[in-house]
This record gives C-alpha cells, structure tokens and sequence, in this order.
C-alpha cells in the first residue's frame, strides 16, 4: 500500500520540476523557431525591395528564383559531394527519384515562381493574410487524396478562415485581381506539395535532412524553371543592355534563401511541422506591421477585422492538431505500458512455472 502512494507523488514531483534537458530542449526549440522567422522575415522584405519597381525595381520573378535554386543546388553539391557532410539515402533510386522528387520539385518550382511574382503586384501585409489560406488548401487537398478524413467540424474551421481572408480582400487598398491569382496558385501548389511529401517520401520510409533536401530537389527546380524563363523572361533581359549583374544584391539574397531552406527543413526535423505553422502565424502578424510602419502599406481597420478572423480560424485549427497529436501520444504510451505489463505478467508466469517444477524435482 504504502508504494502505492509513494507513485504519484514521486511522479507529480517529477512533472513540476523540469530536468536541464528538458529545458535545454525547449531553449533550442525556440531558438530554431526565432532563426526561422529572422530568415523567412528577410527572405520576403529582399524579395519584395528586389522585385517591387518602386525601389530595386528588377521585375523577374522567374529569373529571380532560377537564381536561388541554382545558388542552392551549387551549394549542396558542394556539400555532398565535395566535403561529404552528409551522406546520401541509399534508398533513393532512379525511379524512386523520378516518381517522388521530381514531382515535388515541380510543384515547388511553380510554388516559388507565383509568391514571387505576387510581391509586383501585391502588398507584403495583403500576401501574408492571403498566406492564411494555407490550412485550408492543405486540409481539402489532404481530404482530395484520401491522406485526411472529412470532417464536417473541421471544414467549418476552414470556412472560417477562408470567411475572414474574404473580408481582408474586400478591405484591401490596392485590391489586384492578377496578385492575388497569382498568390492563391502559389498557396494551391505549395499544398499539393507538402501533400506529395506525405505520400510519396515519409510513407515509403524516407527521410531527408536540410542538405540532402536541397541537393534533390533544388536541381529539379532550376530545370522546370528553365522553360519559362527561356520563352517568357530572357527575350526581355536581352533587349535590356543597360542590366548588370549586382552580385552583391544577389549573392546575399540567395544566400539568405539558402539559409532560409535550411531553417524550414531544421525547424520541421527538430520539431514539428505543427510548431512552424504556429510561428508562422506569429512571422505574418511582425511581417504587416512592418509593412504598415516601414515600407508605408496601407492596412485598413477591414483588413485587420477579416485577418483577425482568419489568424483565431487558424489558432483554432492548430489547437485542434496539438491535441489530437497530445492524443495520439497518450494512447500509444497507454499501449505502450499494456504490452509492458502484459510482458511482465507473462514472465512471472514463466517464473512461477520455472520455480514449480524445480520444487516438483526436487521433491
């Protein structure tokens, strides 16, 4: 009896006072959330002082992100296969390359190439409420491939934020019927995207870290965007002599846009993809105010009544993720224990047997 009640309290006791590896845990989970937001912060106010034509005033979002890709391919070679940081999955096959990477590196590349062009047209505060919409292209098209269950209370939540992102749109100042196109595609594709990496790399057991990403799919991305920079984007930088390449505006930028891959793929690896939609919601509401006090947005009271809504649809949401995922790990720590103690009674059944018999013999 007495170890019965010595339980709890030793485990209570234990709850409340955190060990310094927890707490050296939580400190690099922080630490790799902040990192992110620094590197996702300045990627997008780069992007936008290069491609907006009333500061750099360089339109070519394709050109753009062909530079970034090619930079990172570059780079990942050189780490792969040059110093050898990392080693390569030797699961990865030919065919298992064409079939699972090269359809994410396409979808990444279209991603890419429309939230880059929206920034012409589009202002940062506006692109990051549109952003919101996010959740909602990934359930439905979860939902669409049979990945997620339909849920009538979840479509509900997801009817919310696509409510409150209307009602910013409608309150938008410089309202552009092609930006936003352009941005809801960038949001559709980067929803399949992370879709096809469930299903095709994590179900079949493959796991890539930041470098290795990079060296897969960052070529396949620089090959589709090849297409439409040669018909749609080179004609015009050829007709413009006058352009030189700005290596230092250009380096920088794509060394940030590499250091930003690597953060995603680390904030994802060391925590949780849950863990970044949370700070991203965080990243978007520090991105509209310094587009409203620095860059001199306008951000009107409708904008932020119609965000409003979306960012608690989408708190509400992630709320609901962190406690099925809660869940989840409970039942399995429940099954955990169950098979524990089904294991320990078959042994000292075993023993039992054991001791049985030897008295059997002996007597």
């Amino acid at each position: 009896m007495g170890a019965a009640i010595d339980a709890p309290t030793t485990s209570a006791s234990s709850t409340t006072t955190l060990s310094p590896s927890i707490i050296k845990k939580i400190l690099l989970s922080y630490t790799y959330v902040a990192i992110w937001i620094f590197l996702s912060f300045t990627v997008i106010v780069y992007n936008k002082y290069i491609l907006d034509q009333k500061l750099y005033n360089w339109p070519y979002p394709i050109s753009l992100t062909l530079i970034h890709m090619g930079f990172c391919s570059s780079i990942a070679a050189l780490l792969v296969r040059v110093f050898h940081v990392v080693d390569l999955p030797t699961s990865m096959s030919p065919r298992l390359y064409l079939s699972s990477v090269v359809p994410i590196g396409a979808l990444y590349s279209l991603s890419l190439w429309l939230s880059n062009s929206a920034y012409i047209y589009l202002s940062v505060s506006f692109i990051q409420m549109l952003k919101a919409l996010m959740p909602v292209a990934v359930y439905s098209i979860g939902v669409l491939f049979r990945k997620d269950s339909f849920k009538s209370s979840t479509m509900g939540n997801m009817l919310a934020i696509s409510f409150g992102v209307a009602i910013a749109a409608y309150g938008e100042a410089k309202f552009d019927t092609w930006g936003v196109l352009l941005q809801l595609g960038a949001v559709a594709f980067e929803a399949t995207r992370l879709v096809l990496i469930q299903i095709l790399l994590t179900s079949k057991g493959i796991s890539l870290n930041p470098i290795t990403s990079l060296y897969y799919v960052a070529p396949c991305c620089f090959v589709f965007l090849l297409i439409p920079w040669i018909t749609v984007e080179l004609p015009i930088l050829k007709e413009k002599s006058t352009f030189h390449f700005d290596y230092f505006i250009f380096g920088t930028n794509s060394f940030c846009a590499f250091a930003l891959n690597l953060a995603v793929f680390l904030l994802v690896g060391k925590t949780s993809a849950l863990t970044m939609n949370v700070a991203g919601v965080v990243k978007d509401w520090l991105l509209i105010a310094f587009s409203w006090s620095v860059i001199k947005d306008t951000v009107t009271p409708v904008n932020l009544f119609g965000y409003g809504l979306a960012f608690f649809g989408v708190a509400y949401y992630n709320h609901s993720k962190l406690k099925a995922l809660r869940e989840k790990e409970a039942a399995e720590r429940k099954d955990e224990e169950g098979d524990d103690e089904e294991s320990g009674r078959l042994l000292d059944q075993r023993e039992g047997d054991v001791i049985t018999r030897r008295n059997e013999s002996e007597g």
